[in-house]
């Protein structure tokens, strides 16, 4: 799926007294999901500061997409806006939490429990441009 954040956090962590924990800590995996690398170098190259707030939500809709010329770039790309969208949520939407699925995807739970595949909203984006990021923020939060 293109998402290292959890192998990158086992390896500094291979050597933990007592074995590796079976997932980081809800804060630290949410300052792990939170450099979204390509997304942010992305924007920067385009002018666009990612703030973590809805406007730049909006900012990142209004992009060119000329990324979906390499599928390898809309794949990465997809992962980072997914999780980008998570972090602005986590960030603006009190209670909202990260989790691991069973499969070690990242999921955003939010307060009255609703949860959201982000990465899967991220690659749709990235992909087709739909939903746009704005929109599914506001969708999350009935906004």
């Amino acid at each position: 799926m293109g998402i290292g954040f959890l192998d990158r956090w086992r390896a500094r962590h291979a050597h933990h007294p007592g074995g590796i924990p079976p997932q980081p800590d809800e804060p630290t995996m949410a300052d792990l999901l939170a450099e979204c690398g390509l997304l942010r170098e992305l924007a920067d190259d385009s002018g666009v500061r990612l703030d973590d707030g809805v406007t730049s939500l909006t900012q990142l809709d209004q992009l060119l997409p000329r990324w979906r010329d390499d599928p390898e770039v809309s794949e990465w790309l997809g992962n980072d806006a997914g999780l980008y969208l998570g972090t602005v949520l986590r960030r603006r939407v009190p209670g909202t939490v990260w989790r691991l699925d069973e499969h070690d995807r990242p999921l955003v739970v939010l307060p009255g429990g609703r949860e959201l595949d982000v990465t899967a909203i991220g690659h749709s984006w990235a992909v087709e441009g739909s939903p746009q990021l704005a929109a599914a923020y506001l969708a999350a939060t009935d906004g």
